[in-house]
């Protein structure tokens, strides 16, 4: 039987894929030519490109428990200390995101105005009335901290208990509040709007619905608690053809209910609804056990080296790609006789004309996932390993 190392290389591997994956979808060369596949589902229903988020913060809560391991799950000052830091320091990058990209929008719109150069740009770096408070990082800040703060602070038999009381709840209350609706008296976006104000939210197709809003953020704390007791069997099994077994079974009843009941509560990413939060464990964990099976029994792990790179230094990889993203997408140069952003003129100039609208979008995306990995490569040949 095959023994397990205190490590599984198939959690970097899949850690590695997901964050592949949200560049990717990010990053296509046209918003308006892109394959179905990687788009977010408009409102009810789920696609690949909606799996890779969640499967991140799956990993996440695996992650959570192999960490505080460490500690004996006990409650201390240091310990409530280190997870408050980390709590803060990722939700104050994940606004640090947002306040770039808004201040780089801000100076490209006040051109028009008669302004000089330092006026100009200190009014977009101080334009704060209209900062998007939460957002993808933010997200997993909140998610992390609540679940490292159960899992000191709780019996772990009861998390479980936790996971299904907060479900639950959180279905009631989209029941009752319209929270199925693509709407604003969606009580998602009510709560959100009477706590954090419009202009601090995402604007989805005009509405103020934000997908990593507040009242949201309960079950995606659950979802991370599920990741939690994943790793919780996987670290207690020393097996790997056992631990296999285990992964299977969780991810084959969690995907089987959720799919069941969705025909009461859809699944839809962007309320991060409870049926979502099943499949997208459920399916996690999947992939996982294979992954398990494929890299760390049988071996093969050629390929999955250009993961391992992502995985190692996965938040500092994604933060750097956002930051490129939003400099190369808010730099000009004139194409054609008109102005352009760099990200543009990238893929109009030197995709477009020869790929086709859909495949050059699609190959600037790989190219673009390609440039962040080479960085990611390099910090792990270098055996350099950034942690918060």
């Amino acid at each position: 039987m095959s023994q397990a190392n205190n490590r599984l290389l198939s959690l970097d591997v899949l850690r590695g894929i997901t964050i592949a994956g949200m560049i990717m979808v990010n990053n296509p060369g046209s918003w308006s030519y892109k394959y179905a596949p990687l788009g977010h589902a408009a409102w009810h229903g789920l696609t690949p490109t909606d799996l890779v988020f969640p499967f991140f913060m799956f990993i996440m809560g695996i992650s959570t428990f192999i960490s505080l391991r460490k500690f004996n799950f006990e409650w201390s000052k240091p310990t409530l200390f280190k997870i408050l830091k980390r709590t803060v320091i990722i939700f104050l990058i994940g606004m640090g995101i947002a306040w770039l990209s808004l201040s780089f929008r801000t100076f490209r719109a006040l051109e028009s105005e008669e302004l000089g150069f330092f006026e100009r740009f200190l009014r977009a770096i101080t334009n704060f009335e209209n900062l998007r408070i939460l957002g993808v990082l933010q997200r997993l800040a909140l998610s992390y901290g609540a679940t490292a703060i159960i899992a000191i602070l709780v019996k772990h038999k009861y998390i479980p208990h936790i996971i299904v009381f907060s479900l639950v709840g959180y279905f009631i209350l989209l029941l009752t509040g319209n929270g199925f609706d693509f709407s604003e008296q969606n009580i998602i976006s009510v709560v959100d709007r009477a706590v954090l104000g419009v202009n601090h939210m995402y604007k989805d197709s005009g509405l103020s619905i934000d997908p990593e809003g507040l009242l949201s953020t309960i079950p995606s704390i659950a979802h991370v608690l599920i990741g939690f007791y994943a790793g919780k069997m996987l670290m207690q099994t020393k097996d790997n053809y056992e631990r296999i077994q285990q992964l299977f079974i969780m991810g084959a009843i969690l995907t089987f209910t959720g799919f069941l009941l969705s025909y009461g509560c859809p699944i839809n990413k962007k309320i991060w609804s409870p049926t979502f939060v099943l499949v997208t464990c459920g399916l996690a964990a999947t992939l996982l056990a294979l992954l398990i099976w494929i890299i760390d029994i049988k071996g093969h792990k050629r390929w999955s080296r250009f993961f391992e790179s992502f995985g190692v230094n996965p938040l500092f990889i994604y933060v750097a790609a956002a930051v490129l993203s939003i400099v190369i997408g808010n730099t000009f140069v004139t194409y054609a006789g008109e102005v352009v952003s760099l990200k543009n003129f990238i893929y109009m100039a030197g995709l477009q004309p020869y790929l086709g609208d859909y495949f050059g979008s699609l190959i600037f995306a790989v190219l673009f996932v390609i440039i962040n990995w080479i960085l990611g490569h390099f910090l792990y040949k270098k055996q350099i390993y950034i942690k918060i």
